[in-house]
């Protein structure tokens, strides 16, 4: 296999993985809660207990990534993370389960950042836009199928396999690593704190702090949603584990089916109407959900989901706007900010989501009301908050990706595709 085939499968399968982690457990969340005893509150730390240090650490990881070299980090980003899934395949209490999922976020701090930074560093100038387009389609896959995989293996298998199914993938990766990624010097460099101050100072600093607000807000007001879903379709619809998660395979399926057109349109309408035209239809999607979030059926809400895949492939571009402004030599430590900037806000969110949802729940069972029907109140006031956050966001496109002056040459073809991890 040559050097740049290699790192397209790096590519593709971190991705895939990392993307994956973040929404496999919440179809298999009931089959976990049933045999570990975990309550609805603490399934939710499941998925926080991954995207907090995911989101943490990432910032530092970028400048540890270039000081110290993308093979050796990523050596041990396989390994760190297969240790976690290892713990998470064997776990015996709510404590060894949380202290898996931090153990991988951990890892996939260094690993997506580093993987991020082959498609700069690794790559010739002409496979770069396959490897975004691998990149996204990774990620696509990760929204479509993690849903729907954690639902098959909870009914079919059992929830550990979950995690004991990606050690031989990152066997594999670590042997890719070794065959495509070449030994680095270990360079002397400033702190994490003056290379990522130095992305805040113009010109960079309107474009990329402006993209970092943008990927606060998405964070916030999707990924407690995307978390949620699943288990609101196990316990309010009353659908198995693995129908549960199948109608998000509609996000996945919109989002690749738009992205053909996201240039074009982007070309007509600028940079920053574009981005706000996207965040307006994830909008729209989830106010679209939320009007039928009290209904004992799924297929009404398969309208709302696939605006909200149309929307997410239009808000793509945030990111290739942001990393066009900044040097080379800074990709990683670029990557890591805005992805941590990104996970933090959506373990913000799903925090946030979980108590939106249990306070309303709680207040609708006081009232009298059924389990099911409380608990779909609960999440149509989180669907309504998210959409309220995600218009915020298209005000805040409208205003800091406005062209000027680098920002205005932007090749919004060149989307980056981290943003499409989300449901």
């Amino acid at each position: 296999m040559r050097g740049d085939r290699a790192v397209l499968a790096i590519v593709a399968m971190v991705a895939f993985v990392a993307a994956l982690d973040t929404t496999v457990v919440a179809s298999a969340g009931p089959s976990m809660g049933r045999e570990l005893g975990l309550g609805l509150a603490v399934l939710g730390w499941a998925g926080i207990a991954y995207l907090l240090p995911y989101g943490v650490v990432m910032l530092p990881a970028g400048a540890v990534i270039d000081r110290l070299g993308r093979r050796r980090v990523l050596f041990a980003g396989c390994g760190l993370f297969a240790a976690g899934a290892l713990l998470g395949g064997l776990a015996w209490s709510s404590g060894a389960l949380l202290a898996a999922r931090g153990v991988q976020g951990f890892a996939a701090a260094f690993l997506v950042p580093g993987t991020l930074s082959l498609v700069r560093t690794g790559l010739p100038a002409r496979r770069r836009a396959l490897a975004v387009a691998v990149w996204t389609a990774a990620l696509a896959g990760a929204l479509a199928l993690g849903p729907l995989l954690g639902g098959v293996v909870a009914e079919h298998l059992h929830w550990r396999w979950i995690f004991l199914g990606t050690l031989p993938v990152f066997a594999v990766v670590a042997a890719l690593v070794a065959l495509a990624v070449g030994p680095e010097p270990v360079r002397a460099g400033t702190t994490v704190r003056r290379r990522a101050a130095a992305l805040f100072r113009p010109p960079a600093r309107r474009t990329f702090a402006g993209a970092n607000a943008l990927m606060v807000l998405w964070g916030l007001g999707m990924s407690g949603i995307a978390f949620f879903t699943p288990l609101v379709h196990q316990r309010f619809l009353g659908l198995a584990p693995q129908a549960a998660g199948a109608p998000l395979v509609l996000v996945a399926v919109a989002l690749v089916g738009t992205t053909p057109f996201v240039a074009p349109v982007s070309r007509a309408l600028g940079p920053a109407r574009g981005v706000c035209l996207g965040f307006l239809v994830v909008a729209a999607g989830l106010l679209a959900v939320a009007l039928v979030g009290t209904e004992p059926a799924v297929a009404p809400r398969f309208a709302g989901l696939l605006l909200v895949g149309v929307g997410a492939a239009f808000t793509a571009p945030v990111t290739a706007h942001a990393l066009d402004v900044v040097a080379e030599e800074d990709a990683a430590t670029a990557s890591g900010v805005l992805l941590s900037a990104q996970e933090l806000a959506g373990a913000l969110g799903v925090g946030l989501t979980g108590v939106v949802l249990t306070t309303v729940r709680a207040g609708e069972l006081a009232s009298g009301a059924e389990d099911g029907p409380a608990l779909a109140a609960g999440y149509t006031a989180a669907l309504l908050l998210a959409a309220v956050v995600h218009l915020l966001a298209a005000a805040v496109a409208l205003v800091v990706l406005a062209p000027r002056g680098v920002a205005a040459r932007t090749d919004v073809r060149t989307t980056s595709s981290q943003e499409c991890e989300r449901p």
